[in-house]
């Protein structure tokens, strides 16, 4: 049984380099194939005329196009030595489109049969990779290395393939510093120039596995660190007209043995880390340039028992720093890109959903795909006078930018509209006309319905959407008839609303196309399946007991197959508990001095009835106060409601449409006071103007 060396390497999916011994931790290094003693590492020939193809299993001369990319250790497998008998049921081809180098002798790197190099007069240990030798080598390396580059959208995945590509390929560990804060497109920055280290990447040293036999089964002692472990500082502050500022500005990768680039190794390093670069030409200090400015640097290292690099090796550091500045500015762009798309769909949709009185409410939304994260999808819940609740839900065509900025404008239309308690169809209709001067072509569909926890009565009207599902206690489910209407933004056209039964315990559900509709399904298969989908839910929960509001939100979302997600998806969900008659009182009071007293005794006998009388005198004090000020002004009955639920909520409406505003009276004044009683108070209060006039609500907490 054969042993494998395992080593940390970075993961790779590329296919092994054919004549590298896959136990080798840096497989991916061109190797030439072991030349027979006293011989030179000749290469097979390849489109010669009379020329031979090379055998079966030899290792073409050069790097394969995505060598840099392969570790070469992760799909070894065991016992795959150059003595190794060949798989017949895992045939390796040759990688396509490789030319293999002529045997002409032309760069050909001779050795000695005591393994020394004739060009270098360098002593390599038996398995340490050879240097890339030729113009055709560099050359493969460098487009294998940009395409690892271009393949990373975002930045982390840009520098990964930069250190990926480069270790072990073409060196033993490299140093990423970029700019912090990285500056996005124009922008210039302030403040010092600031280079964080970004990412490392090195190869781990070697253990002596040569002896052969069996792994021991004890853990192995940690190997000793190297050199170039003590490389590296966190920051690293460039002073202006410093060696290290020179060095950045000038642009061109530079061996660190010139004076310039060695006075700057402490700056970027310390001194610590300086000292441990080795010396000669074993290091490579490239800048990062993007389209406007420096950005950061490179540093690649080759400990002191590799050969040195060499002066064409300049030119392939150069062309990696330069793709990978140009894609780290591309990935800094996508990523300010992402970050507005983020925060323009947080922005455009409701963070929280309210809480409001004899309902309770769950939403979701999910972005067509991660690449169009913001679309014109929305939904809204609007708290409304006498605890009713608008529940909004629309889609604006398309997913672009431009739908979500049309879709915010519609959506604070939609809320300033509710705040006029104006009726479904009217809101609807008003939404048409701000559509159009938005511009043309601004369609959209939306569905605006009120519900009343006291009538247990649902008022909904229709643009164009497609129509609520009504899942009752008892699991069944139904497509709630509401007429159709013309979408927003036609123009000319009249929206009707219909009233229907909203009993307690069923759950109405809005939701946009994207939900039903999707190339594998028409719109109307896709709202059958949504009901069956919900009485099937409901089933599991029994005929007393309604699902719960959040999980079923999941349960729907799960009906979306593979194929099923080709729009924006916005689901509100609301589970009507409505409030019980017996928790309602209502009276109508005429606007005469009388009125404050009455509505004083009324309110006293009503929390007598409920066994709440710990709250009398309150009560009393603040509906005497607000009842005063509504019959000062108002010329019709003015009403007075209480609705016990979690809290004690009072509402006295009169017809003036004026807003009360909170004051502070001065010591002369006779009145202005009643307001600053009920700010001190109550819970909560507040005003909101009617079509008919106004309500005045205040809620204070009850045990």
């Amino acid at each position: 049984m054969d042993s494998t060396r395992v080593t940390e390497q970075p993961t790779s999916f590329e296919r092994p380099q054919p004549g590298v011994d896959p136990a080798d931790p840096r497989g991916a290094f061109l190797r030439s194939p072991a030349p027979a003693a006293g011989t030179g590492a000749a290469l097979p020939a390849q489109g010669r005329s009379g020329g031979e193809p090379p055998a079966s299993g030899a290792a073409p001369g050069g790097l394969a196009p995505d060598a840099a990319d392969v570790p070469g250790s992760e799909h070894s497998q065991p016992g795959a030595g150059p003595d190794a008998e060949p798989d017949a049921h895992r045939p390796r081809p040759a990688p396509d489109g490789i030319p293999v180098q002529p045997a002409d002798g032309q760069g050909r790197v001779d050795r000695v049969p005591g393994g020394t190099e004739r060009r270098t007069g360098q002593v390599t240990r038996p398995g340490r990779p050879t240097p890339m030798r030729r113009d055709g080598d560099r050359l493969r390396f460098v487009g294998a290395a940009t395409r690892r580059i271009a393949r990373g959208i975002d930045l982390d995945e840009i520098v990964m393939g930069l250190c990926r590509a480069t270790v072990p390929t073409f060196s033993d560990a490299i140093l990423v510093y970029l700019r912090d804060p990285l500056p996005v497109g124009d922008e210039r920055p302030t403040g010092p120039l600031v280079l964080r280290l970004r990412r490392t990447d090195r190869i781990p040293p070697e253990r002596d596995t040569e002896g052969g036999g069996f792994m021991p089964i004890a853990p192995p002692e940690p190997p000793e660190p190297s050199e170039l472990d003590a490389v590296g500082e966190e920051l690293c502050t460039v002073r202006p007209g410093s060696a290290l500022a020179e060095v950045l500005r000038g642009v061109r990768p530079v061996f660190t043995d010139a004076p310039a680039a060695r006075a700057a190794l402490p700056e970027l390093l310390g001194e610590e880390g300086a000292a441990a670069v080795p010396d000669g030409q074993r290091a490579v200090l490239a800048p990062l340039r993007g389209r406007r400015r420096v950005i950061g640097a490179a540093l690649f290292l080759r400990r002191p028992e590799r050969i040195p690099f060499e002066a064409d090796d300049l030119l392939v550091a150069a062309q990696l720093a330069t793709h990978s500045a140009l894609g780290i500015d591309k990935a800094v762009l996508y990523g300010r890109e992402a970050y507005i798309a983020d925060e323009l769909q947080r922005t455009m949709l409701p963070e929280t959903l309210p809480r409001c009185t004899g309902v309770r409410l769950a939403s979701r939304y999910l972005p067509a795909a991660e690449t169009a994260r913001v679309g014109g999808d929305w939904y809204d819940a609007i708290p409304l006078p006498g605890s009713r609740v608008a529940l909004v839900v629309g889609d604006v065509m398309g997913h672009s930018m431009t739908s979500a900025a049309i879709m915010g404008q519609l959506r604070t239309t939609a809320q300033t509209l509710a705040g006029l308690d104006l009726p479904p169809q009217e809101v609807l209709h008003h939404l048409d006309e701000q559509a159009q001067r938005l511009g043309v072509d601004r369609m959209a569909t939306c569905l605006y319905a009120v519900y009343d926890p006291v009538a247990h009565r649902i008022t909904v009207a229709n643009a164009g959407h497609p129509p609520p599902v009504l899942l009752h206690l008892g699991g069944r489910a139904e497509v709630l008839r509401v007429p159709a209407g013309a979408p927003i933004g036609v123009g000319g056209v009249d929206f009707e609303a219909v009233e229907l039964d909203a009993p307690a315990g069923a759950t109405l559900l809005l939701y946009t196309d994207g939900l039903v509709e999707s190339r594998l399904r028409d719109v109307w298969t896709g709202i059958e399946q949504l009901r069956e989908k919900l009485a099937a839910t409901a089933q599991l929960t029994g005929p007393d007991h309604p699902p719960p509001l959040e999980a079923l939100c999941d349960e729907v979302l799960d009906m979306l197959g593979p194929g099923d997600r080709d729009d924006d998806i916005a689901l509100l969900a609301a589970r009507f508990d409505g409030i019980a008659p017996s928790d309602v009182a209502y009276w109508f009071l005429e606007p005469e001095d009388a009125a404050p007293g009455r509505a004083r005794r009324l309110a006293r006998r009503q929390l007598s009835r409920w066994g709440m009388d710990e709250l009398s005198d309150s009560v009393e004090l603040l509906v005497s106060e607000v009842v005063t000020n509504a019959v000062r002004y108002a010329s019709r009955p003015v009403t007075l409601r209480l609705l016990r639920t979690d809290v004690l909520r009072c509402e006295v409406g009169d017809d003036v449409p004026q807003l009360p505003r909170l004051r502070q009276a001065r010591a002369t004044d006779e009145g202005g006071r009643g307001l600053y009683l009920v700010n001190r108070l109550a819970r909560r209060w507040g005003a909101t103007r009617l079509s008919t006039g106004k309500v005045v609500w205040f809620e204070l907490n009850h045990g």
